[in-house]
């Protein structure tokens, strides 16, 4: 599947980085954009990530791409729930569940291990302090990475609380060039995330982030608005009504705070090539959207393909 196609710069040529972003399920759009960019015969020999991007990197970097991919196209909204374990301390959930289902199907490594360089970025939580995993379990290191907080708990690691790398360094382009990488190519999740959440969506149903997404939350305590109106007065209950629910609230926050960041990381350490896939329309836990995710990566890719030879022909 993703068999690259005769090389268009010869194997003497620059050391590829690339730096895959966080976006929670958007993040299914990098196996989008890594299969545009096989199809171009361009291997990057290093590959650094951030959240949903370390999980997607992890794979391509031991090798468990393809095996990702159609495990990730298979996905129904209900295999997505089976995957989560309800927590009351440090986030909703535990994460128990996604990563032995990781180790039971895709075989966890050691960094040193890895066909390619990999690398991923979480947050010291303490601190604040941005913290690059480069050794130990693969898996381990993942798991830390994609700690969203209030969602997923926090990692203790080495005596350090660890939590989602998107907190510090969503695009994690500065990894990549510390590894090595004479070329960046970046891809960025949240081109067009901002206000996401109150523009319409013609594709939203039952089983989009509107719809599915705002009953699991419910169940676990992040009731939707009115879920709790009784004994409010007519007047209250109406203002409420006009209000975003908590999940709203939460992910457009989050959303807005990444963008922020990415934007400025960027502007201080810029890729030689920005790859931006459009897929605000898929909300924070539509992993069962993968096909769509993928179909923008490509897109985005393609969208690049002038940008990419320029820049890999004239190092």
């Amino acid at each position: 599947m993703f068999e690259p196609t005769p090389m268009q710069r010869n194997t003497d040529g620059p050391v590829i980085g690339l730096a895959l972003g966080s976006g929670a399920a958007r993040g299914w759009a990098h196996l989008g954009v890594l299969r545009g960019l096989a199809r171009e015969g361009i291997e990057p020999q290093i590959v650094c990530g951030c959240s949903i991007g370390a999980f997607v990197g992890a794979a391509l970097a031991s090798g468990d791409l393809a095996k990702l991919t159609e495990w990730a196209e298979s996905l129904k909204w209900q295999d997505v729930v089976s995957l989560l374990d309800v927590s009351l301390r440090g986030g909703l959930i535990k994460g128990q569940k996604l990563i032995q289902f990781f180790e039971r199907n895709f075989v966890d490594r050691d960094f040193s291990q890895l066909d390619r360089r990999f690398a991923c970025v979480a947050t010291e939580l303490q601190t604040g302090r941005e913290i690059w995993l480069r050794e130990g379990s693969v898996a381990r290191a993942v798991r830390a990475s994609i700690a969203l907080p209030g969602l997923l708990t926090p990692v203790l690691r080495n005596g350090r609380l660890l939590v989602d790398g998107g907190l510090v360094n969503p695009v994690p382009v500065s990894l990549c060039r510390a590894m090595g990488a004479e070329i960046v190519i970046a891809v960025d999740l949240g081109s067009d995330v901002v206000g996401k959440s109150w523009r319409p969506s013609p594709g939203d149903d039952e089983e989009s982030s509107n719809g599915w997404t705002e009953r699991l939350f419910a169940r676990l305590g992040l009731f939707a608005n009115g879920a709790n109106g009784g004994g409010r007065n007519g007047q209250q209950a109406a203002v409420d009504e006009d209000l975003p629910s908590l999940m709203t609230v939460l992910t457009s926050s989050i959303n807005i705070m990444q963008v922020r960041i990415a934007r400025s990381r960027l502007a201080g350490e810029p890729a030689d090539v920005q790859i931006s896939p459009r897929v605000a329309h898929l909300g924070t836990m539509d992993f069962h959207r993968a096909r769509e995710a993928i179909v923008e990566g490509e897109a985005a890719v393609a969208a690049m393909l002038p940008a990419l030879r320029y820049a890999l022909s004239h190092r």
